[in-house]
């Protein structure tokens, strides 16, 4: 089931470490690929979006300091989904983490809950 899953996080954000170790106990060692040094691109965000069924806005990291530096809660409403894209790729900091991708699912942050019903 690891090949078909694709962990991103942060290794520093202690979210993603509950999140790390949920899967680990869980049996699945999908290895954490770092959202800073390996940048979601538009095109895999775009995918994720699509396959997710969820509105962009889940997409962005809403509690960070990027996220406010660049005032994006004002801004984004009047930008097309493209620029939202191009945003959300400028830096992985802006990304909503941590992800979970398997074929079938996108999870957006870790809810323990509905992280636990893929391993039912």
């Amino acid at each position: 089931m690891e090949k078909d899953i694709l962990f991103i996080g942060y290794p520093k954000c202690s979210t993603c470490q509950k999140a790390e170790k949920f899967l680990r106990a869980h049996g699945c060692d999908a290895p954490m690929r770092d959202i800073k040094s390996e940048k979601p691109t538009a095109d895999e965000l775009r995918a994720w979006h699509a396959q997710s069924g969820l509105p962009l806005k889940r997409f962005f990291n809403t509690s960070g300091m990027l996220y406010r530096e660049l005032a994006l809660k004002d801004k984004l409403p009047a930008m097309t989904e493209e620029e939202q894209y191009a945003v959300l790729a400028s830096d992985g900091m802006l990304v909503k983490r941590p992800l979970l991708i398997t074929k079938d699912r996108v999870l957006t942050g870790f809810r323990e809950k509905e992280w636990a019903e893929l391993f039912a």
